[in-house]
């Protein structure tokens, strides 16, 4: 049953954006969207990557290009039109890899890491604020634990998830009609995890699917804005389900 909302005398299909869904946990948020019928846009870098990962998902829109560049934003938020209802800031870098101390980051691929982690996200925000003010939306930003403590050589990465969640508290307090979150989803199996740890066997970590069941409650906007962590989630739904 597509999922639907009524504004004013006319019944719409909801729409969410979802950037880097190509793989990981924007993939798996883009197919639990797309099978509770939504319609979906969603961005990657590659073309290739992007259409096999969407192939033979209903009311995806896939369109192709690199958040930090204004035109390809542009055309995001067009595609999403004025439907848009939830927006998740998903598409990530770790930045300089492998990971180095902070006596040794390059400052030019810190300078990228936050383009992409931190500002892009922001830009995407203020072109698509003016129609997700108008729908009373939702807006996801995912973080990281990294960015609330203190790991050998994530300084770059989590300066940049650090400086988004306060875009994110910021953003709430000057948005009080928008549900706007900052959503830790915890350790999962994914490439850039497996990136972050070269050699080493990541298959005791949880698939990016396992962490959906816990987000429903932030999908829907029925939280109060704030940052949360897949945990904390987890545990407020065990409390709901009990209540």
């Amino acid at each position: 049953m597509p999922s639907m909302v009524t504004r004013g005398s006319v019944v719409v299909m909801t729409t969410a954006l979802i950037t880097g869904a190509s793989r990981g946990l924007g993939l798996a948020l883009t197919t639990h969207l797309a099978d509770g019928g939504w319609r979906v846009v969603v961005d990657a870098r590659t073309a290739a990557d992007l259409a096999a990962a969407t192939e033979g998902l209903s009311g995806v829109t896939a369109v192709v290009g690199d958040v930090t560049d204004e035109t390809h934003r542009r055309a995001l938020v067009t595609a999403a039109g004025g439907g848009l209802d939830l927006l998740i800031l998903n598409a990530s870098t770790l930045g300089q890899n492998p990971l180095p101390p902070l006596a040794d980051y390059d400052v030019e691929r810190l300078r990228h890491t936050l383009d992409v982690n931190t500002v892009a996200p922001l830009r995407l925000i203020q072109l698509a604020l003016p129609t997700l003010r108008a729908n009373r939306g939702t807006i996801i930003a995912i973080s990281s634990d990294a960015a609330v403590e203190a790991y050998e050589g994530w300084g770059g990465y989590g300066a940049s998830k650090a400086a988004l969640d306060q875009i994110v508290k910021v953003l709430a307090a000057e948005e009080p009609d928008l549900r706007v979150y900052a959503v830790d989803p915890g350790d999962m199996r994914t490439q850039m995890h497996a990136e972050a740890y070269p050699g080493e066997d990541i298959s005791d970590r949880p698939l990016p699917e396992s962490v959906l069941p816990c987000l429903e409650s932030i999908l829907k906007g029925a939280l109060p804005s704030g940052r949360y962590s897949a945990g904390a989630l987890t545990g407020h739904a065990l409390a709901r389900a009990v209540e």
